[in-house]
């Protein structure tokens, strides 16, 4: 008897039975077909196209096992990374999302027997943060992107910055204050002593600014008058230059203090970053693989300050990279090479020699108006051999 015609009704019927999940018993993963009921896949089972297979996976029946379980894997971690991110989320909402395709590898076809066994592996091969609760088993996907871990080093290195900014201007001001303390002259304490009188002939007279200001009558405010507004004078004059000196004394600290940052502004020219195009430099990271580790490339442009496009020597790949992940190069002494930082920013040189115990090279300008200048004791992260 023939196949029914595609849109026969036996046809469409077949076709609306066969969508959604059917039950996992009748489904048989080497020939990736799914019966609909107990006859169906009774005769699938004694079909020869079954058991061509079967002879197939009886002769290495772990390779066949490490395929399923590589492709289970593959779509299980992807679909976590894709639908939930690094979000926690629980190992049985993701199966359940996993398996509402129909044409998933099933996990009886793989090396794990359950999804817990599962989830453990995961967990050991670091692939997801796992942990055990009283509802269950939760996964975290760890995401290794370089691309994503290049943003968040450069997150950190931002908010480390803007930390040492407010630490900074924390102690300039704690600065400010201690010596504008220590510009002022000290007050001196007022003594109390007794009031005595050696004879009782001798007269007692109190010279007191305010009485002699208030009081215009009686003998003895006139007597004392005179000399209590001199006195008071004379206080007056010396208290003025004295404050006056004081002020002179803060603003000239607060002066001295700016002229002095802008001093060493100045005169720190090293910055925190230092890629050049057409210098060689060495790839430090492991995240790429041993393909790339402590493999020598050339920056062919800088995009941004801190990240460059290498083009590896042996492979000729181009790969965009972050300055954390690279080092600058070495060359012979005699060969040219370019200052990345410091004084001479950007200046080619020549390598005269090389010091091993301080870490550092003596190089002879071959460029700008320095051109012939030999400069010592310039770090080795300071220059790079040129291309």
């Amino acid at each position: 008897m023939g196949k029914a015609d595609f849109l026969s009704p036996k046809a469409i019927g077949n076709r609306i039975k066969a969508k959604g999940l059917q039950k996992l018993r009748w489904y048989c993963q080497m020939c990736q077909k799914q019966c609909r009921d107990e006859n169906g896949f009774k005769c699938h089972c004694m079909s020869e196209s079954h058991q061509r297979q079967l002879l197939l996976a009886s002769e290495d029946p772990n390779q066949f096992m490490d395929y399923f379980s590589e492709e289970f894997k593959n779509d299980f971690v992807e679909l976590i990374r894709r639908r939930f991110g690094t979000k926690r989320v629980h190992n049985n909402m993701v199966y359940n999302e996993y398996i509402s395709d129909r044409e998933h590898i099933h996990m009886n076809s793989t090396k794990w027997e359950t999804l817990t066994d599962f989830t453990k592996w995961l967990g050991k091969e670091g692939y997801c943060k796992v942990d055990e609760t009283p509802k269950g088993w939760y996964v975290q996907y760890i995401d290794r992107d370089p691309e994503t871990i290049r943003r968040q080093e450069e997150l950190e290195r931002k908010k480390k910055q803007d930390l040492d900014d407010e630490e900074r201007s924390a102690k300039f001001i704690e600065d400010q204050v201690r010596r504008g303390r220590e510009g002022r002259e000290p007050e001196e304490a007022p003594v109390f002593t007794e009031l005595k009188r050696e004879s009782e002939e001798e007269k007692v007279a109190f010279n007191l600014a305010k009485a002699a200001c208030s009081s215009a009558a009686g003998p003895s405010s006139s007597a004392l008058g005179p000399s209590a507004l001199k006195a008071a004078a004379s206080v007056k004059r010396k208290d003025v230059p004295s404050s006056s000196d004081a002020k002179e004394k803060k603003k000239k600290s607060a002066l001295d203090e700016i002229m002095e940052m802008e001093e060493q502004k100045k005169k720190s020219v090293r910055l925190d970053y230092w890629l050049q195009p057409n210098i060689v430099i060495k790839v430090t990271t492991k995240r790429l693989g041993e393909k790339y580790m402590k493999k020598k490339g050339v920056i062919m442009e800088v995009p941004e300050k801190y990240t460059a496009i290498v083009k590896m020597m042996n492979s000729g790949d181009k790969l965009k990279l972050d300055q954390s992940h690279l080092e600058t190069v070495i060359p012979a002494p005699g060969k040219r090479v370019l200052i990345v930082n410091g004084h001479y920013r950007g200046t080619e040189a020549i390598l005269d020699s090389i010091d091993e115990r301080k870490f550092s090279a003596t190089l002879i300008l071959d460029s700008g108006r320095m051109k012939g200048k030999r400069v010592d004791g310039v770090e080795y992260e300071d220059f790079s051999k040129m291309a």
